[in-house]
């Protein structure tokens, strides 16, 4: 233990820092248990605590367990054939983000990627608004929406808003909606993990020591986003990730 806490203490934290990390895995716990759309929110308070880079890999961890509790609880509701149509083209997207990820701008990346996400999210809306109940089936849509997920999933763990949008347009109910991207994600960052340890090189002892002081605060916001998300009903989960979703785009076009 004393180990542990000679780990933690190489990041001198201050008590502002450490609330804000505390608050990044709460929400992070919620986000995995159903409250999608908050990514940005996270990754942003990472980034405050651990700096840009270095809070992809502090996070990666920490994403895995909340990955965890989600695919052992929400499992029998996953739907299969959804994840393999974005599976293939999510890794290529993942091994893109690898190799440009030491090059690209962060400031070009955020704003490429929130118009982006805005212009997916105005036409959601659209189709919304006239009571479309039409189904986008074509590779095109769902090869777009993996590349675009690998990419920024690797890049900065907010594959999240371009996953929401597809699963959106295939209108799935609450839970099945929950339950596939849980493997989604757990897949994916299983995927990304030994990029971050032995390429970027974003992991380490002290992270996980990290990692491991956030454990309970991950429990806690996922079984409480469980409560909430019973709450909400289909018609409703879908307006709010729709509002949600264009909030952190907004969030990250002017942070």
């Amino acid at each position: 233990m004393q180990q542990i806490f000679e780990l933690i203490n190489t990041y001198q934290l201050t008590p502002v820092s450490w609330f804000f990390a505390f608050l990044a895995a709460f929400l992070l716990g919620s986000s995995k248990a159903g409250i999608k759309g908050i990514g940005i929110v996270i990754v942003t308070l990472m980034a405050i605590v651990f700096g840009g880079k270095s809070s992809t890999g502090t996070l990666i961890p920490m994403m895995l367990f909340a990955d965890l509790l989600a695919v052992i609880y929400y499992h029998r509701y996953t739907q299969w054939k959804y994840l393999k149509k974005l599976m293939p083209t999510m890794v290529i997207g993942v091994l893109i983000g690898v190799w440009l990820g030491n090059d690209i701008s962060d400031e070009l990346f955020k704003r490429l990627m929130a118009f982006l996400i805005l212009g997916i999210v105005v036409f959601m809306i659209i189709m919304d608004r006239r009571k479309s109940t039409a189904i986008p089936k074509t590779r095109l849509f769902s090869n777009s929406m993996g590349l675009l997920s690998g990419f920024t999933s690797m890049i900065g763990n907010l594959a999240g808003s371009f996953s929401n949008i597809y699963f959106l347009a295939m209108r799935l109910p609450k839970n099945e909606f929950i339950g596939t991207a849980a493997w989604l994600f757990f897949i994916i960052n299983v995927f990304k993990l030994p990029f971050h340890i032995f390429v970027w090189k974003t992991i380490s002892v002290e992270s996980l020591a990290i990692n491991l002081t956030l454990i309970p605060a991950i429990v806690l916001g996922f079984f409480l986003g469980i409560k909430v998300v019973k709450l909400i009903n289909n018609e409703l989960y879908r307006k709010f990730i729709i509002i949600v979703t264009a909030i952190g785009a907004l969030i990250l076009l002017f942070k």
